[in-house]
């Protein structure tokens, strides 16, 4: 086994910027009390997006975030530039509190004959009183295997 330390990795141009790294998909790191090892891989979201909801619905900012689809107030699609492997993967969201308000329920969900497939994901965010939300920040995380 060989060990590469260093502090800068510099691609063969000799430059830092857009240096390229590859790890494998079996790659391991030591936990924090190094008292069990974690798949690098796994453990790296395959997509997080923002999304501004009030008046014309946009993408703030986003990784593995394609398109967004308003269908409405509160029900929003994501489409990812880049497919998951499957149907089994797993999604956090998160939305801001409005000035002055109690929209605090957040509900990702399959909205009717819209099930969730490997490159969209449909999220109907609802207030305290299970109406239709735009909040101005929506945020998403999604782990699992890419294609």
């Amino acid at each position: 086994m060989s060990t590469l330390a260093a502090d800068t990795i510099t691609n063969v141009a000799g430059s830092s910027a857009g240096t390229t790294i590859t790890i494998d998909k079996d790659s391991t790191y030591n936990s924090e009390g190094t008292a069990v090892t974690q798949n690098l891989v796994q453990g790296v979201a395959k997509a997080w997006y923002d999304i501004d909801g009030s008046g014309t619905a946009a993408i703030n900012d986003s990784l593995n975030g394609s398109s967004l689809t308003d269908h409405g107030t509160g029900d929003f699609s994501v489409t990812r530039a880049n497919a998951m492997n499957n149907l089994t993967y797993a999604c956090g969201a998160m939305s801001d509190f409005d000035s002055g308000d109690s929209r605090v329920v957040t509900v990702t969900s399959n909205q009717g004959s819209a099930a969730r497939t490997t490159t969209t994901m449909r999220h109907a965010l609802q207030d305290t009183s299970a109406g239709g939300h735009d909040p101005d920040h929506f945020s998403v995380l999604i782990f699992g295997d890419l294609a």
